[in-house]
């Protein structure tokens, strides 16, 4: 082995804050020997990135650590050699990722990088549990915060250090000081009436009245930056408030060291740079996708059987259907008694889809509940449909895939999340002060700002929304999926935000509206009958 390979993962150890033990850079080295040229280097990388996550308690890596990765390593090569399918297991064109399944993260704000949970996650958390979502938001917004240029404190101090800088102050170094300052938070109603803006640090009364704001629905809960100056009076007068600004998805996804966040799996680069070329080639496949089927109403079923019809006779059938609820035109609450009507209803939709023999061999059938089927409770993240419910149905559509509310889809390597609420109407309805109409007037582009600019589906409080809280990670929108499918009973519409699709089907039984989406090219068709 030659003494530049030993420099060069000394310094990539020591780059890393890592130390290694004379006998695990020998276990190492016998490893990387294998490769020769770029692939030394990837090599280097890749066992660096497992080792960091064998060993995070430590600094220091032991002879054992690096030997149960290298075997690891070993073991997963072998295994790709002696595999002869073309196509490896998992990286299929359709993946569905139940909100149940997502693996969790968190930031450590010291060593600066995610670790993944690993411990259980009960449905029922204890009052940590509560504290720690807000806290793990709070710092998921943070570190992406601190890599933007506008909001990073300047390496060197220069008389232009200064220039354009805006940089964030803890709300506690607020105390005695005069002059504007940049702070972040989240805005809370500690008292009624009254409201704050609290951070890891301290609490702040705040006024917004002359506040000058982005675009973006501003309610309890959301996560804002905010320019102001303290008052004599002890309360932070706002001047200009805003979402944390966005991050380019590829500048996210080089900060997770290989993490999944996704939950569809990890892929080499082979594999992913293979997917793509597969996508770009996918230009038939095609999404249609349907919100408020109503089951129990005539005229909706109707309806969708003459979608059916149009997509039966078609050249090529779309890959995929997506169906949100709600599944009846009456909630399924306590009032609600006609569940075996409608089992019978959902068996009846099973015959209707069995009658389109295309359809039913080429297509998929993923089912999404809404916000009034029957379930356990209206807390987010809402199971799939129970069986009882689906199970006539299956057995007419055998590849019907019943999922959660929020779900996931990863098409080749492009990653959809569908999410079925009425976040609109909420959304303004929990407004602390009428949307800025000065970049747009349009609702939709403000809720589409709101959630992605907060990383997450649903920046209500909790009060107005429950949300499980060991599994609000669940609700993430980081890194920022490439199209976001909104499943809203107000207007159908379609808007391209910093270059991430999101668009709302509108409701199918009361404005006969779905959408056909193409992957590929990522065209969204509104459509109508």
């Amino acid at each position: 082995m030659s003494a530049s390979t030993r420099k060069k993962v000394l310094r990539k150890c020591k780059i890393r804050g890592r130390v290694l033990k004379t006998d695990a850079l020998d276990e190492i080295l016998s490893f990387v020997s294998r490769f020769q040229g770029p692939d030394e280097d990837e090599a280097i990388d890749l066992l660096l990135d497992e080792l960091e996550l064998e060993s995070q308690k430590s600094t220091i890596i032991e002879k054992e650590s690096a030997h149960r990765v290298v075997s690891r390593l070993l073991e997963a090569d072998a295994a790709v050699e002696e595999s002869s399918d073309p196509c490896p297991a998992g990286s299929s064109a359709i993946r569905v990722v139940d909100a149940f399944l997502v693996p969790k993260f968190r930031y450590d704000p010291i060593r600066k990088q995610f670790y993944e949970h690993t411990g259980s996650l009960p449905l029922h958390g204890d009052a940590s549990a509560k504290a720690a979502l807000y806290r793990d938001r709070f710092l998921l917004l943070s570190q992406r915060l601190s890599r933007d240029q506008n909001f990073s404190k300047p390496a060197f101090e220069s008389e232009f250090s200064h220039f354009g800088s805006c940089e964030i102050s803890p709300i506690q170094s607020l105390v005695g000081q005069t002059g504007r300052r940049w702070v972040m938070g989240v805005i809370s109603q500690l008292e009624d009436g009254h409201f704050y803006l609290e951070d890891l640090t301290a609490s702040v009364e705040i006024n917004l009245s002359n506040a000058k704001i982005t675009t973006g629905f501003f309610s309890e809960n959301t996560i804002v930056v905010a320019e102001g100056e303290m008052l004599v009076e002890g309360i932070f007068q706002v001047l200009t408030c805003g979402f944390p600004p966005l991050e380019d998805r590829d500048k996210s996804l080089r900060q997770l060291a290989g993490h999944d966040f996704f939950g569809a799996g990890t892929l080499t680069k082979e594999e992913t740079i293979r997917l793509a070329d597969m996508e770009r080639k996918a230009v038939n496949d095609m999404f249609v996708i349907l919100s408020d089927i109503w089951l129990d109403n005539e005229e909706a079923m109707g309806k969708l059987e003459t979608v059916l019809d149009g997509f039966e006779s078609v050249e090529v059938v779309p890959s995929l259907f997506v169906f949100m609820g709600n599944f009846s035109s009456h909630p399924c609450n306590l009032a609600f008694h006609a569940y075996s009507t409608l089992r019978s209803q959902f068996g009846k939709l099973g015959q209707m889809i069995a009658a389109h023999p295309r359809l039913t061999e080429h297509s998929k059938f993923l089912f999404i509940p809404g916000p009034d089927d029957a379930g356990p409770s209206t807390v987010l993240p809402r199971c799939a449909l129970p069986k009882y419910l689906t199970e006539e149905l299956q057995n007419h559509i055998p590849n019907a895939i019943f999922s959660s509310n929020p779900c996931r889809v990863k098409f080749y390597t492009q990653e959809i999340v569908f999410f079925r609420q009425d976040m609109l109407y909420r959304m303004r309805r929990s407004c602390l002060m009428p949307p800025s109409i000065e970049e747009t007037d349009d609702p939709f582009q403000h809720l589409v700002a709101t959630i992605t600019h907060q990383s997450h589906l649903c920046p209500l409080p909790l009060t107005v929304q429950p949300i499980i809280w060991n599994y609000d990670h669940c609700l993430y929108l980081y890194p920022t999926p490439h199209t976001i499918v909104l499943g809203d009973k107000s207007q159908q519409k379609a808007f391209k935000y910093t270059g991430i699709t999101c668009f709302n089907t509108g409701s199918f039984s009361t404005d006969s509206t779905f959408v056909a989406y193409r992957p590929c090219s990522q065209e969204v068709e509104l459509s109508a009958l």
